[in-house]
């Protein structure tokens, strides 16, 4: 069963852009016992594959383990062989989008636009990937809010801090990703800790106030 459930709870993806085979067991470990449930291996980060094979080996159903900037279908489809199972990229690409949703994975793609948002809807994504959010701003995205589907789910992404949650779920953004705020390769694991309950605390304090 596809555990894309995992982001109702917790609409959190951690973005490991960097990070390597030999770490992402350790690193990843980290963030799951602080809640987090959707992890992504960008694809240019070294040797993605072989972490995605290993994050999908050790957490299986428990989490939900994917690829992030995905740019073809050939990806998606390396992707989901090595056993990720969401799909996320920067941009609006029908062909991702309906190869993911082809082979039962869960979609994210990227958009900025309300045209973008509709393409995407209308291929069949319902979560979408504000980037880079920050340059758009929270005024942006509840703008989009007001013309797009009840049922389609508005994650920002890129640039967000943690003091910065609460104004964007305000905004009616179902959830984030977070990339740097929460992971970079010389990060430790204790500061990766840290980092990882911050953000769960500040999401979850924002999710109950909404």
């Amino acid at each position: 069963m596809l555990p894309e459930h995992l982001l109702d709870d917790l609409p959190v993806v951690a973005i490991l852009r960097g990070v390597s085979p030999d770490n992402v067991v350790a690193v990843s470990e980290v963030l799951y016992d602080a809640g987090i449930r959707a992890i992504e291996v960008p694809l240019n980060s070294p040797d993605p594959y072989r972490s995605i094979e290993q994050l999908s080996r050790t957490f299986g159903g428990r989490c939900l383990c994917g690829a992030g900037t995905v740019l073809s279908a050939e990806d998606v489809q390396r992707a989901h062989e090595a056993g990720a199972r969401l799909i996320v990229s920067p941009n609006t690409d029908t062909a991702v989008i309906a190869r993911t949703i082809g082979l039962g994975m869960a979609s994210m793609p990227g958009f900025a636009t309300a045209t973008e948002a509709f393409i995407a809807i209308a291929a069949g994504a319902t979560r979408l990937k504000l980037f880079p959010a920050t340059t758009y701003g929270a005024g942006h995205a509840k703008a989009l809010k007001a013309v797009l589907p009840s049922g389609a789910s508005v994650y920002a992404v890129g640039g967000i801090g943690v003091d910065h949650i609460a104004e964007w779920m305000k905004a009616g953004i179902a959830g984030f990703g977070f990339g740097s705020e929460l992971f970079k390769p010389d990060y430790g694991l204790d500061e990766i800790s840290k980092r990882a309950n911050d953000i769960v605390r500040a999401v979850r304090g924002a999710m109950s106030d909404r």
